[in-house]
């Protein structure tokens, strides 16, 4: 098998939380080396982030830091910082997810490092990005759902706004960030020269409005439906007599797949049903005729049936129902590790499957500082007295 496509190159982790450690982890699971600095005492703020815990690990932290080297450093101290810019100096990447400005005074902002590094590619991640009048603010995944008018169409009609059940803002802005750092690897590749990737976590919740941006657009502003879609139905959630089901009937032709499965010959025959514009130009009349006939059904052999008939629709399910998917084990989106401290470790797998030169999940998430010893030591070739001078002094972790 074809080595790994981001074999050989080395990342610069400076970031924590969520935005950049998940933009390093999808480079990491694609071969490269991701090595993540940690402050020595606290590590990544993730590490405190619970419960659960699992043996004094964070289960958040567990999620998006497999595959990667842990070196616990302080760089705000001046051997720390003369460490770091050691690394920075055999670094591909470098990935920071600060506030605008805030490396600079230490020597590790872009403009330093990109004049005495010019093949460097620094991937920036902020709340606001690099311009613009808010670009010192600082930037939490609440206010940018909020801000970037993605709360507003999230949430039941005549509800409150409602935010995503995960951090949606901070894991796009990782992937958009992912993705500029590829982009970026594959122009150095043609110039030689690095740059820098600038990502904004309000942009990124911008970049998700898609369709909804485009009716805004063209005069229809978007609000909150709840589970329903705005423009085709039934696109939508139903109760059944045990569960929760959704439908995504896509077009009139199973529609009347719907109408057969039922049965309810009388609504597949309605004309006010006929078309998909129809149906939703009467959505109240759809939704109170079809709703009783749902209601009586079970909810598994309903799901059954209707897959049967070619008309798409689901189960509600739970984390760990949907999780325990036979389709997901299929796929291997759950892989299991083996942690030092606590054994195995359950983790999610690579959505992004490459036929040649496969990304894999191999090592367990670091424990902070890990790494430190054997990095200075090989990498830097420190020797081995004044590594554990620097642990003495508190500059360093091992």
């Amino acid at each position: 098998m074809n080595a790994a496509p981001l074999s050989g190159i080395t990342i610069l982790d400076l970031s924590r939380v969520l935005s950049g450690p998940y933009c390093t982890m999808l480079a990491a699971d694609m071969g490269a080396r991701v090595i993540k600095i940690e402050h020595p005492v606290r590590g990544d703020d993730t590490r405190a982030w619970g419960p659960p815990f699992l043996n004094g690990e964070s289960a958040y932290y567990l999620s998006i830091n497999r595959n990667k080297e842990s070196v616990a450093i302080n760089f705000k101290t001046p051997e720390g910082r003369r460490v770091v810019h050691a690394l920075a100096d055999k670094a591909d990447v470098l990935v920071e997810n600060f506030r605008p400005g805030t490396l600079d005074p230490i020597g590790l902002g872009y403009d330093e490092l990109s004049a005495r590094l010019p093949s460097l590619i620094y991937v920036s991640i902020s709340g606001f990005g690099q311009t613009g009048p808010r670009r010192d603010e600082a930037g939490y995944d609440a206010v940018m759902q909020a801000e970037g008018g993605l709360m507003s169409i999230t949430g039941e009609a005549t509800g409150s706004p409602v935010r995503l059940g995960v951090a949606i803002a901070d894991i796009a802005a990782g992937m958009f960030a992912y993705q500029g750092l590829l982009a970026a690897l594959i122009a150095r590749g043609k110039t030689g020269r690095g740059q820098r990737v600038d990502v904004g976590l309000l942009d990124s919740v911008a970049a998700l409005l898609t369709y909804q941006a485009g009716r805004h657009f063209a005069g229809d502003e978007p609000g909150r439906t709840g589970n329903r879609h705005a423009t085709i139905a039934p696109y939508d959630t139903y109760e059944t007599a045990d569960g929760t089901l959704v439908l995504a009937v896509g077009n009139d032709s199973q529609w009347q797949s719907l109408c057969r499965a039922l049965p309810a010959p009388d609504l597949g025959a309605d004309p006010r049903y006929r078309t998909n514009s129809d149906r939703v130009a009467h959505y109240p009349e759809l939704n109170a005729a079809l709703g009783p006939l749902l209601k009586r059904s079970n909810l598994g052999p309903l799901i059954d049936r209707l897959r049967a008939a070619g008309v798409p629709c689901g189960a509600v399910r739970s984390v760990g129902e949907a999780l325990a998917d036979p389709q997901i084990a299929a796929r291997h989106m759950v892989e299991t590790l083996t942690h030092p401290t606590i054994g195995p470790l359950n983790v999610l797998g690579l959505p992004a499957r490459l036929s040649e030169t496969p990304g894999s999940v191999r090592e367990a998430p670091p424990r902070l500082g890990e790494h430190t010893k054997r990095v200075l030591e090989q990498d830097l070739g420190l020797p081995a007295a004044e590594v554990d001078r620097l642990a003495a002094a508190g500059v360093i972790k091992p």
